[in-house]
C-alpha cells in the first residue's frame, strides 16, 4: 500500500490557488505578533506630542532656575567680599594645654596672620618680647620697671608719677606744673615767664633786670665783678699811690699823697670793665677825715670817672672814698 499517495480527507488541493492565512512569526522579544500583508496603521500623534512639549518646558524651566541660582551665588559673592573688605573678620583659635607646653619647650610658629591667639589666663613671659607691628592695648598698661622708647606721641591726657628724660625734652605746646619744679641744671627760657608767686634762688645771673614796679630787698645788695682798671692823676705828688677794690658799681678808693708840694687836680682815673649805655651817675663818699677836709669833686664819662680835688691836698696822707656808680 502506496501511502505517499495518499491525502487526507479533509485536505484540499491547493494547486493553483493561494490560501490567505494570518501566520504568527515570533518577534525578538519572544511574544508572537501577526504578520499580515496588510499595512500598518501610523500611530496617533495627540498624547506623545503633548509629553514632547512638557519635557522641553521642563528643561527651559530647568535653566531658568538654574540661572537664577548662578546669579544669586555671584551676588552672595560679591557681598561677602565687599563686607570682608570693609570690616575683615579673623577667624580665631585657642591654645590647648598641650599647645602652651609645646611653645614653652620649643620655637614655634603658632596659627597665621589672619588668625587670633586668645590667651584666657594671665601670661608671664621669662624672656624679651618682640612684636613686629602696631600693639592695640584696650586696657591699661602698667609698666613696673624703666620703658625706653625713641618715640613717644601721646593725644589724650597722661598721668605719669615720675619721668625722667635724659637727653632733651620739647614741648611745643603750653605746659603746666602743678607741683614743684626742680631743675637741677641750668634753666634757659628763651621768651617771657611770668610768675604767679615767689621765686627763690641762691643766685640769679641775668643780663638785664627790669622791675616794672617797686624793688624790695629784705637783705644786703651785693655789687660783684671784676676790679675796674686805674690810672694815677698828677695830684698825688711824689711818691703818691692809688688802689681800688670793688667793681664798676661800688667799691673803695684809697689814696696815699706823697711829699712835696702838691697842686690841685685829679687823684685817680677809673676805668669801667663795661661801658655804661649813657654816662652814669657817681657818687662818692669821704670815709677819711683829711678826705673830707679836701674840696674833692668827680669827672665822669660813659667809660670813667676821675676823683680830683680843686684845693691843694695835704702831704703824706691818706684819703679814702667809697663810690656807687649806677647807669
Amino acid at each position: 500500500m502506496d501511502t505517499d499517495n495518499k491525502k487526507p480527507e479533509n485536505s484540499e488541493d491547493t494547486s493553483g490557488s493561494v490560501i490567505e492565512t494570518d501566520s504568527l512569526e515570533s518577534s525578538s522579544d519572544g511574544n508572537s505578533q501577526p504578520t499580515n500583508s496588510q499595512p500598518t496603521p501610523a500611530p496617533k500623534s495627540g498624547p506623545k506630542g503633548i509629553k514632547k512639549l512638557t519635557h522641553r518646558v521642563n528643561i527651559y524651566l530647568l535653566l531658568f532656575i538654574l540661572m537664577l541660582v548662578i546669579a544669586g551665588g555671584i551676588l552672595a559673592i560679591t557681598m561677602i567680599k565687599q563686607s570682608t573688605k570693609e570690616d575683615p573678620k579673623i577667624s580665631s583659635q585657642t591654645l590647648s594645654q598641650d599647645a602652651l607646653s609645646q611653645l614653652s619647650k620649643t620655637d614655634a610658629t603658632v596659627g597665621d596672620p589672619k588668625q587670633i591667639l586668645n590667651v584666657q589666663s594671665n601670661a608671664v613671659f621669662a624672656g624679651k618680647v618682640l612684636i613686629r607691628d602696631s600693639l592695640d592695648v584696650a586696657g591699661t598698661i602698667h609698666v613696673n620697671g624703666s620703658l625706653n622708647l625713641p618715640g613717644i606721641t601721646v593725644s589724650g591726657d597722661s598721668t605719669f608719677d615720675q619721668v625722667q628724660v635724659n637727653k632733651t625734652l620739647t614741648i611745643g605746646g603750653d605746659t603746666s606744673v602743678l607741683g614743684q619744679l626742680n631743675v637741677k641744671k641750668n634753666l634757659s627760657v628763651t621768651g617771657g615767664g611770668t610768675f604767679g608767686g615767689n621765686i627763690s634762688a641762691p643766685q640769679i645771673a641775668t643780663s638785664q633786670l627790669q622791675i616794672l614796679g617797686d624793688l624790695a630787698l629784705s637783705s644786703h645788695i651785693v655789687a660783684g665783678g671784676a676790679s675796674p682798671g686805674r690810672s694815677n692823676g698828677t695830684a698825688l705828688g711824689s711818691g703818691g699811690t692809688v688802689s681800688i677794690s670793688g667793681s664798676d658799681t661800688s667799691g673803695s678808693i684809697n689814696i696815699n699823697t706823697g711829699g712835696g708840694t702838691i697842686p690841685a687836680g685829679c687823684f685817680v682815673t677809673v676805668n669801667f670793665n663795661k661801658k655804661f649805655s649813657s654816662t652814669p651817675h657817681v657818687v662818692i663818699t669821704p670815709t677819711s677825715s683829711d678826705a673830707s677836709s679836701v674840696q674833692y669833686y668827680v669827672n665822669r664819662t660813659s667809660t670813667t670817672f676821675s676823683v680830683c680835688s680843686n684845693s691843694t691836698p695835704p702831704s703824706n696822707s691818706s684819703l679814702g672814698f667809697d663810690y656807687i656808680v649806677l647807669g
